[in-house]
């Protein structure tokens, strides 16, 4: 078996732990799957994703808080609005990490 799809189904396992309303980062989604220090292994997986995936790719977001498309593409307003209809709230652009961060040891 490839390598690399042991990796991308751990990171895949972990995203769809994520609970409705809650966000994570690249990192905390990285540390989880064991990889700490891939960030973007975990952006590069989730770029490949199927268009039909069920995963909710829309809760992982960079560690400051935002959305990593630009704003002006509609992956940035379809991730926007998943999450908006989840009930986390943007302020200026940004997620309040402390209150919306899924809260698991990492």
């Amino acid at each position: 078996m490839d390598p690399g799809q042991n990796i991308r189904e751990t990171i895949w396992q972990v995203i769809a732990q994520i609970p409705e309303g809650k966000v994570a980062s690249y990192g905390q989604i990285a540390k989880l799957a064991g990889l700490p220090g891939y960030a973007r292994q975990v952006g590069n997986t989730l770029k490949n994703l199927p268009k039909d995936t069920r995963l909710p790719w829309h809760r992982v977001i960079n560690a400051k808080g935002e959305i990593s498309f630009a704003e002006d593409s509609q992956a940035y307003r379809t991730q926007r609005s998943r999450l908006e209809s989840e009930g986390i709230v943007f302020n200026r652009g940004k997620i309040e990490l402390k209150q919306y961060r899924w809260d698991i040891e990492v």
